[in-house]
């Protein structure tokens, strides 16, 4: 058995610091409550919810990347609650700085709970996208990204933006398409909580983008590639 002895990425990091940083890593602590906390989540969305889940075969080992519409904050939760094993434990969720990381006692539900990463909408830097690939590839992770870029308000899913095209540029990462149906007529963003309804998450064959250049059309190229795999499955 090998082991990496290598320093936590995190090492010297504290506080607000050390729960806003993309270099976080998770201890003996966040381990354990994060265990728990997906099998909470399990039980409210199977007894809540009712979570029907097909095409759970096409999840590959890590390291990939989960791509779906967003019309609800129910989407994250039910996407980190499908996966098992090793993906369970690398997943982390993208999610909008601005709204996550923005007070300490959020930020820190954000990190231990839900073992998120902030994407700063207005001001993410290309070094930032770097440190999230390589970390990706290295630590062979899970990322469950929303290319929409923000919660559709009306319920129809809108374009996918570049984004998920310069994470995986340059890689041989497989992107996995989920669509969500339910999530927004259970908690859309007008309601301040969820109510009881039935969810369907329907996960499809990877998209991949190798075959792409790291470039302004390549992204935008990938980013249509997983639009169009994820419409297919809501049947538009």
């Amino acid at each position: 058995m090998e082991f990496d002895l290598r320093p936590a990425r995190d090492h010297g990091l504290e506080g607000a610091d050390r729960l806003k940083s993309l270099s976080r890593e998770r201890g003996l602590g966040s381990l354990i409550l994060g265990r728990a906390w997906r099998t909470m989540l399990r039980g409210y969305m199977r007894g809540f919810h009712r979570l029907e889940v097909t095409g759970r075969e096409h999840l590959p080992p890590p390291p990939f990347v989960i791509v779906a519409n967003h019309s609800s904050h129910l989407d994250a939760l039910t996407l980190s609650a499908v996966l098992r094993g090793e993906a369970a434990r690398r997943a982390h969720s993208l999610a909008a700085g601005d709204t996550f990381f923005t007070s300490t006692l959020g930020s820190a539900f954000a990190a231990y709970a839900v073992n998120a990463l902030p994407i700063w909408r207005k001001r993410t830097r290309p070094s930032e996208i770097a440190t999230l690939r390589e970390r990706l590839l290295q630590d062979r992770l899970v990322y469950i990204l929303f290319p929409e870029g923000t919660r559709c308000r009306d319920g129809v899913m809108a374009g996918f933006q570049p984004g998920i095209g310069a994470l995986v540029a340059g890689t041989e990462v497989p992107i996995v398409p989920c669509y969500l149906d339910g999530a927004f007529a259970a908690w859309p963003p007008t309601r301040k909580y969820p109510r009881p309804g039935k969810l369907r998450l329907t996960i499809g064959a990877p998209v991949h983008a190798q075959d792409l250049p790291s470039t302004r059309a390549g992204w935008e190229e990938t980013a249509q590639r997983c639009e169009t795999a994820v419409r297919a499955l809501s049947g538009q």
